[in-house]
């Protein structure tokens, strides 16, 4: 993932971005749901300023920001998000070692 694309998914999630890391099992469902929820605004901030959009494949920067120009993080964050939802289902967390 992009830097960019990974502070902005992590500040939705509300975990800081590091270098090592993990998502616990237990917490995937919640920021799975955190996540779609934030898509979700998204979506709508958009549809409102009459930008287009594509279901689950919009996102802005966080629920606190304006919605960025450009390229919505949902579209940019789907594989992400699949990630999260088959290690949900797998039971397994997802680590990292940058």
């Amino acid at each position: 993932m992009l830097s960019d694309l990974s502070e902005r998914i992590f500040s939705v999630l509300g975990k800081p971005l590091e270098q090592r890391g993990i998502l616990t099992a237990t917490q995937l469902p919640d920021l799975i749901s955190l996540l779609e929820g934030a898509i979700v605004q998204d979506q709508e901030q958009r549809q409102s300023q009459g930008s287009p959009q594509s279901s689950l494949q919009s996102l802005g920067n966080n629920l606190s920001s304006p919605v960025a120009k450009g390229d919505p993080l949902g579209r940019r964050a789907f594989p992400f998000l699949e990630l999260m939802k088959q290690a949900a289902a797998a039971q397994e967390p997802i680590v990292w070692n940058l």
